[in-house]
């Protein structure tokens, strides 16, 4: 059983990869599971699978999460608890946007049936795009939630080294 440590317990001045360590810009592979805390049920999991690959500081993984690997050693077993908000931030109240039925069906697919629940992408100012989970919908507006899906919620993070590069 991997040990469980607080998110903040990676010392952050440990961050130049030595080789062995994860460091600011190294490449990884991994294996790493997601686990909402009060429930236990898995979020994502590469155990069992395909390991993940990914570099650090490219914006890959949550930031916080990033934090978590800092100095760990390949090879290296571990779980970090990151309490309600620390990994994806806390819900933004602000973050719930009431949209005209008629701009949403404007930038949407005309025919296309949408329910609560349903992620949909809207465009940004810019030229970028938003991701929002429909609500409610009704004939005269759509509410979305743009907070990450998992803002606000305590998370286990299990990780193990497998490379550091």
């Amino acid at each position: 059983m991997p040990d469980t440590v607080p998110m903040n317990s990676a010392d952050p001045a440990a961050s130049v990869n030595d080789g062995t360590r994860v460091g600011a810009d190294s490449h990884l592979t991994l294996h790493y599971r997601l686990t909402l805390a009060e429930r236990g049920a898995d979020i994502i999991s590469t155990f069992g699978g395909k390991p993940a690959t990914l570099q650090i500081g490219i914006g890959q993984l949550a930031e916080p999460l990033e934090r978590c690997l800092m100095d760990l050693r390949e090879g290296e077993h571990r779980r970090f608890a990151l309490a309600a908000g620390e990994a994806f931030g806390p819900r933004n109240p602000e973050l719930l946007q009431r949209l005209s039925r008629s701009v949403f069906d404007a930038h949407t697919t005309a025919g296309t049936t949408y329910e609560p629940g349903d992620l949909v992408e809207l465009p940004a100012p810019g030229g970028g795009r938003y991701a929002g989970v429909v609500k409610e919908i009704n004939d005269q507006s759509v509410l979305f939630d743009f907070n990450h899906p998992l803002a606000g919620q305590a998370i286990d993070f299990e990780v193990e080294i497998l490379g550091v590069l």
